[in-house]
This record gives C-alpha cells, sequence and structure tokens, in this order.
C-alpha cells in the first residue's frame, strides 16, 4: 500500500498551445500548491416515504481549483501568474543588454478585454495545463487561468505572491517526466530592496520616491478573467471571458508628516499614482535601461481610507487603502514590468 509524503508534492506547468488542450508540463513551480477537484454535486429533494435522503445524485458541471500558496516571488516565476491573469506577451531585448523585458497591463476597454476559447491558439491571455499531487497520485487540470492573485511586501523579508488559478476538469494523470518538466534557477525579490514613489496624476510615475516612511504592503488583483458554461455538449466550462478587474493596495507608513499630507489627499478625494521598484541581482550584460533584474509595478487610484493608528512596538504606524481606477490624465490603471534574462518564459 503506497501513503502519499508532503515532502513529495508537486505542481509542473505547461502553456497550452490551444486553450483546453493538455500539454506536457515544461516546468516546476518552485512553491507550494494543491489541485482541487470542486465538480458540483447535487442530491434532489423528493417526497418517496423516507426521511433520509437516498444515494441518488448526479453531477451537472466540472471544475477545478489550483491554490498557489504564498511563495518567495521571483523574476523568473511571476511572468506565469501574469500568463494566467493579465495577458501573454513576448520578452522585449533592452538593447545588447542580456535582459528581456515582460510588460502587462491590466485591460482598460474593448480592444484589450481578455477572453480565451478552446478553438483558438493565439489568445490575449494563456492558458496552462497544471500536474499536482504526491508520490502517491498524480492529477491534471486544463484551460488554467487566475483568477486572483497578490503581491505583499514587509521590508525585511521577501515579497511574496500567491494566487488562485481555476481550471476546467481533473483527471488522473502520471506527472510529465524530469527530463521535460525542470526545476528553474530563481532568484528572489526581496523586499527591503524596494522602493515606493507617490506622485500626483499630472506627474510622471514614479518621480517622487518615498523614503524612510513604507514599512509593508498588499497588492490584490482580481484579474476579472470569467469561466461561462454554456450547452454546448460538455459538463466543463466553455471559454473564459474578461469583466470589470478590480485592484487594491494597502500601504503602511509611518505615522509621519508625510503620512499626514497623504491624509489630506485622501479626504479631499484626490487621486495620487503609485510605482513600487523591486531590483534584485545585476544582468549579466546591462542593457540601455534597466542594470537589475527588476519588479515594477505602476497604479493610479484613489484612497478609499486610512486607518486608525496602530501600534507596533510603541512606534505609531497607519495603513491606507488605495482602490485602483483608470486615470485619463495620467493615462494609467494598472500595470507590471518584470525584467529577467529569460528569452521566452517556460
Amino acid at each position: 500500500m503506497a501513503y502519499g509524503v508532503k515532502a513529495l508534492r508537486r505542481l509542473q506547468l505547461g502553456r497550452e498551445s490551444t486553450a483546453g488542450s493538455i500539454v506536457a508540463a515544461s516546468t516546476v513551480w518552485r512553491g507550494e500548491g494543491t489541485i482541487e477537484d470542486v465538480r458540483i454535486v447535487e442530491f434532489p429533494v423528493e417526497d418517496i416515504g423516507l426521511l433520509p435522503i437516498t444515494t441518488r445524485s448526479y453531477q451537472p458541471a466540472y471544475g477545478s481549483k489550483i491554490s498557489l500558496s504564498a511563495t518567495p516571488a521571483t523574476f523568473e516565476q511571476l511572468p506565469h501568474i501574469f500568463e494566467m491573469g493579465i495577458k501573454t506577451v513576448t520578452g522585449s531585448s533592452d538593447g545588447s543588454g542580456s535582459d528581456y523585458i515582460y510588460t502587462y497591463t491590466l485591460p482598460m476597454g474593448s480592444s484589450t478585454a481578455m477572453y480565451l476559447t478552446p478553438s483558438t491558439s493565439s489568445n490575449p491571455i494563456k492558458s496552462y495545463t497544471i500536474e499536482g499531487g504526491d508520490n502517491n497520485e498524480a492529477e491534471v487540470s486544463e484551460f488554467c487561468h487566475v483568477t486572483d492573485f497578490e503581491l505583499s511586501f514587509k521590508a525585511g523579508e521577501t515579497v511574496m505572491m500567491s494566487a488562485n488559478i481555476m481550471g476546467r476538469q481533473v483527471d488522473l494523470q502520471a506527472f510529465t517526466g524530469s527530463s521535460a518538466a525542470t526545476t528553474p534557477t530563481v532568484t528572489e525579490i526581496l523586499a527591503s530592496k524596494g522602493k515606493v514613489y507617490i506622485d500626483s496624476t499630472t506627474a510622471t510615475v514614479g518621480t517622487t520616491q518615498i523614503t524612510n516612511e513604507i514599512l509593508e504592503g498588499s497588492l490584490k488583483v482580481k484579474t476579472g478573467l470569467k469561466a461561462v458554461q454554456t450547452a454546448d455538449g460538455s459538463l466543463a466550462f466553455s471559454f473564459v471571458k474578461g469583466v470589470r478587474p478590480e485592484v487594491t493596495l494597502d500601504l503602511t507608513f509611518e505615522h509621519s508628516t508625510f503620512a499626514k499630507a497623504e491624509k489630506v489627499f485622501w479626504r479631499a478625494g484626490t487621486p495620487r499614482q503609485f510605482q513600487l521598484k523591486f531590483e534584485g541581482a545585476a544582468l549579466g550584460t546591462p542593457g540601455s535601461t534597466y542594470s537589475y533584474k527588476t519588479l515594477l509595478v505602476k497604479l493610479a487610484g484613489t484612497y478609499e481610507k486610512f486607518s486608525a493608528l496602530k501600534d507596533e512596538d510603541g512606534d505609531d504606524t497607519i495603513t491606507a487603502t488605495v482602490r485602483g481606477g483608470y486615470n485619463s490624465t495620467a493615462a494609467l490603471f494598472c500595470q507590471f514590468v518584470v525584467v529577467n534574462e529569460l528569452s521566452s518564459i517556460p
């Protein structure tokens, strides 16, 4: 008899050529995660002269949920979340440098709306096949896409990434072998190397760095991706479309003169724009723009609330919540830029 061992769990990812068509895994996810079969099971109510229900049941819909637990964010694997949740892009080289720039912009209009159908091979987002399990059993789910994700950071620690993924269904399937699904080399994104910029919407995003102020933060994104089930002969969903995305940013400040000034913008309802910049290891060959592996988050929004004062070992702090939204003056909603040395997403 076989027994599963936690240390022998794994998640493996494959980028689908055609949405919903299972492919072999090409890379291992360096973090924790599980696949859950979320098929719907119904027990119909009936009056047949019995107190208990019977064993009669039916299954009207299939689905899967893959939870990527919070794990240190890396420049190499964070694009998987963006590819499944925002848009599939091609990295561009930066002059003669060894770096590749991947830019992911959340949609703002009909021309950039997200969609994914099983009949097309070139789509705004990239669907994945995900394999998961342990030494006792392996399962697979196709047509996987990110419904929401979070990036969080705290000074003195790493930036953390987590995500919720929905797939079409769960089936039993052996893991793709290690000769095809390789464990990548990754570089962690360190929170204390981050820089936070806050400006008016009339300025260039990333103009004013806020120093000696920001202690921690959390960016939560609902991608707006919605699986749609139709009467088309299958119990799995038919396609994925994009509805309204939602972005919120929490920033914890020292309760300083700067924090007091930002509360004035909150009370006045004045939009602001924000940039989070995290630099990592030096590139093998610097480009014309970037010399380090980099994560940029650019966001326009309005303060939704400021918390009451908090006591952090005798230090007064305050947390602001920003509701992201498109600002026409800044021509910005929310954008992510990842700079690494991968010529393509594995």
